[in-house]
């Protein structure tokens, strides 16, 4: 196989592999009713006049199934930490105690867990789109080398093994949708 056209494969690989991680990466945020500190990844707090994320200024575990806690290792963040929290509208009430914030994480209502797989499907949609986004630039890229003298099996050959790559990565992309769908309607 022509170098050029291996590259251009190899390229495709890695940017789908880039994108199946993005999708990974979103639906940890999508909440499935167990407290996970991965919920509050997207909150930054003002420290000393610097927007930081929330867990460069305090660690955030899990208590139990239900709560969550964020320790401050300062305590002059305690209340900012807890105002973060509730302009970020997640649904949550964070509670101070002068030590550590608590989070209890309420659970999720028939309605709200539809909501939640509606934005999941749409996060897998979106890898679904990039996916063929890339597939497309791809074969548009090795139908330039067949005008620059590549011969045309080749070029059929090489069209092939980047649907093979999408059809693969479309597939992990639906696996991993699965796994969250179930994840948010179990009760």
């Amino acid at each position: 196989m022509n170098e050029e056209i291996k590259f251009y494969i190899e390229s495709a690989k890695e940017q789908m592999e880039k994108a199946l991680v993005h999708l990974e990466t979103e639906l940890t945020k999508v909440r499935a009713g167990k407290a996970n500190p991965a919920m509050l990844e997207g909150i930054t707090v003002d420290y000393y006049g610097t927007r930081t994320a929330l867990n460069q200024v305090a660690s955030i575990n899990t208590q139990d199934a239900r709560s969550l806690i964020v320790q401050p290792w300062e305590k002059s963040m305690l209340t900012i930490i807890e105002k973060a929290i509730q302009a970020a509208n997640l649904g949550f009430n964070p509670q101070n105690d002068g030590i550590l914030i608590r989070i209890i994480v309420p659970p999720l209502t028939e309605e709200r867990r539809k909501a939640l797989v509606k934005t999941a499907k749409a996060e897998a949609e979106n890898c679904k789109v990039s996916l063929r986004t890339l597939r497309r630039e791809t074969n548009e890229a090795i139908k330039k080398l067949q005008k620059n003298g590549l011969p045309e099996d080749e070029v059929k050959d090489a069209e092939a093994k980047v649907q093979k790559l999408t059809d693969e990565f479309s597939a992990k992309c639906d696996k991993h949708l699965e796994q969250k769908e179930k994840e948010i309607l179990t009760v």
